[in-house]
């Protein structure tokens, strides 16, 4: 540790003049054509090692990085689609339960109703019994107009 101010103001001002002159460096660098023209070249020669790369994996069957990023993407899209349609399935059978609930209340109100009605004919039967058809037999009267 530095106990002393003065020497802690003599490293930052050290420390910073180091900085200027570094960035005074990196800005002729920048500045100059061959330096910026190196750069490029070695740009281009990345992106061609890259694409070699990519076509040498090919050629082995092995899949770049890219093709893994793609592929997650669409399991992904596919994931997501196959959650929807879980969801869907779940609201279906819902109602379809419900439904099915109401069709057995329906069933059973149909069959309390056929009973009613069968207990009902059986009480007109005894209040009103019904009498025997005429026979086809019998001769029908006419009716004449007046």
């Amino acid at each position: 540790m530095i106990d002393d101010p003065h020497e802690e103001s003599l490293v930052d001002r050290l420390s910073r003049q180091g900085e200027d002159a570094l960035g005074k460096v990196a800005e002729e660098l920048a500045k100059s054509p061959v330096v910026a023209a190196a750069l490029a070249h070695a740009l281009d020669a990345r992106d061609r090692a890259a694409q070699a790369q990519e076509a040498a994996m090919g050629a082995l069957g092995v899949p770049s990085a890219a093709d893994l990023e793609r592929l997650t993407r669409r399991v992904r899209s596919v994931s997501q689609r196959l959650e929807g349609i879980e969801e869907s399935l779940d609201r279906l059978g819902g109602r379809l339960d419900a439904l099915v609930e109401s069709d057995a209340r329906s069933a059973g109100l149909e069959g309390r109703l056929d009973q009613i009605g069968a207990d009902l004919a059986v009480i007109l039967d005894l209040v009103n019994p019904r009498q025997e058809p005429p026979p086809r037999a019998q001769e029908r009267l006419t009716v004449s107009e007046q």
